[in-house]
C-alpha cells in the first residue's frame, strides 16, 4: 500500500527589527544591563558566559545589552589573584581583623577589574579555589562568607544587581560523586551562599544540585559515565551548557520563545504569542501560513548536543511550539520553509 501525506507547509521569519519581543516575565537581566561575569578559571573559559549571553541576545534582539568577562583562573571570592592577601593570615585572623583584610582584599581588586566597568548586573561565581579541594574547613568557610558578603555590599552600593552562583561539583570518574569531601565541602559552602544572598538582597542561584543530581542518575546507569566532557573541575561544552541551563532558570529566564495556534479546519489564527502569522491558507490537503518571530531560540553549541539528552534545556529554556486543530485523522508532511521537516500526525500537531 502506497501511503500519501497531506501537507503543513510554512515559513519561518526572524524578525528582530520588531520592537515588541516575547514578554521578559521576571528575568533578571533586563534591557540596557552591562552585565560582568565575575569568577575564577571556570568562569574564564567563557563558555557557560557564552551561553547565557547567547540566550539573552537572541531571545531579546531589540534590547541593548552589554557583556564582559573578568574571570580569572585561581581566583576566590576574597579576589587572591587581584589583590593577593597573606591567606594564611586571613584564615588566622580574628573577626574584626579578618574583616578588615577582607574589605581591603575585595576593594582593591573590584576596584581594579570590575567597578570601572560600571556594570549593573555582576554574576559572581566563586567556590571551587575557595574550598581548596580539600575537606570543609570552618577557618576558610568563615572568610568565603564574610568575602562574599563584602562582594555584594560593595557592588550594591555602586548600583549593580548581584547574582551569586554557586559552583558545579567536582565529576570525578567514580561512581558516588555525593560522598567526595570536595563536594561535600562544596555542598556546604553553597548552604552558606544561599544565606549570604538571603541577607544581602541578592539573587542565589544553585546550579550545584542540579548538576550532581544528573551525575547521580548518569552514574547509577553507568558507573563509567563522564557528563561534563573537559575535566574534573572544568568542564567541556556539554557541562557548560547544563551550567548555563541552570543558571538561566534561576535567573528567571522565560521558556517561551514564541507560540502559533491555527484552527485547520477554518483557516483561523487561534493565538500567536512572540510572532505573527499571516497568509493564512487551508484546505482539505494543505495548511500553509507565514510565521514572523520577535525571536530566536538560543543556539547550542554543535560540541554540547549531548547535554541535550540530559537535562531538559529545550522544554525549559527554548520552547518552539505550534499547534494545528480541526485537522482531519492522519498523517501530515510538513515543509519549513520549503525544506521536509518530517511527517507528524493530525493528533501531534493538535
Amino acid at each position: 500500500m502506497k501511503s500519501t501525506y497531506r501537507k503543513l507547509l510554512f515559513t519561518l521569519f526572524a524578525s528582530a527589527f520588531l520592537a515588541a519581543s516575547v514578554v521578559a516575565g521576571e528575568f533578571f537581566i533586563k534591557d540596557g544591563d552591562r552585565v560582568v561575569f565575575l569568577g575564577d578559571s571556570i568562569t574564564e573559559q567563557k563558555l557557560y558566559t557564552t551561553y547565557i549571553e547567547a540566550y539573552a541576545l537572541t531571545r531579546h534582539p531589540d534590547w541593548k545589552l552589554w557583556f564582559r568577562n573578568v574571570g580569572w583562573g585561581g581566583d576566590t571570592s576574597w579576589l587572591r589573584q587581584r589583590a593577593h592577601p597573606d591567606e594564611k593570615q586571613l584564615f588566622a585572623a580574628d573577626e574584626a581583623s579578618q574583616q578588615k583584610m577582607v574589605e581591603d582584599s575585595v576593594g582593591r581588586g573590584l576596584t581594579r577589574d570590575v567597578l570601572p566597568l560600571k556594570p549593573t548586573v555582576v554574576t559572581i561565581k566563586f567556590g571551587m579555589n575557595d574550598h581548596a579541594y580539600q575537606k570543609f574547613r570552618e577557618d576558610i568557610f568563615g572568610a568565603y562568607v564574610r568575602s562574599q558578603t563584602q562582594l555584594a555590599k560593595v557592588l550594591e552600593a555602586s548600583g549593580a544587581r548581584v547574582a551569586f552562583l554557586t559552583s558545579q561539583p567536582i565529576e570525578d570518574k567514580r561512581p558516588d560523586p555525593d560522598k567526595d569531601v570536595r563536594n561535600q565541602s562544596l555542598r556546604q559552602f553553597s548552604d552558606g551562599l544561599k544565606d549570604v544572598a538571603a541577607k544581602q538582597g541578592a539573587t542565589f542561584v544553585d546550579q550545584f544540585d542540579p548538576y550532581m543530581a544528573i551525575m547521580l542518575r548518569e552514574r547509577a546507569a553507568d558507573p563509567a559515565a563522564f557528563i561534563g566532557g573537559g575535566d574534573a573541575v572544568h568542564p567541556g561544552p556539554a557541562g557548560h551548557t547544563i551550567m548555563a541551563w541552570a543558571i538561566l532558570k534561576g535567573l528567571g529566564a522565560p521558556a517561551l520563545v514564541s507560540r502559533a495556534a491555527i484552527d485547520g479546519a477554518t483557516g483561523k489564527v487561534l493565538a500567536a504569542e512572540g510572532c505573527q502569522v499571516a497568509n493564512l491558507k487551508a484546505d482539505k490537503e494543505t495548511v500553509g501560513f507565514d510565521r514572523s518571530d520577535d525571536a530566536l531560540p538560543m543556539p547550542v553549541d554543535p560540541k554540547a548536543e549531548p547535554a541535550l539528552k540530559l537535562a531538559p534545556i529545550l522544554q525549559d529554556l527554548n520552547r518552539y511550539e505550534l499547534q494545528v486543530t480541526g485537522l482531519p485523522t492522519g498523517t501530515f508532511e510538513l515543509s519549513i520553509d520549503g525544506e521536509p521537516a518530517g511527517k507528524v500526525s493530525s493528533e501531534e500537531l493538535a
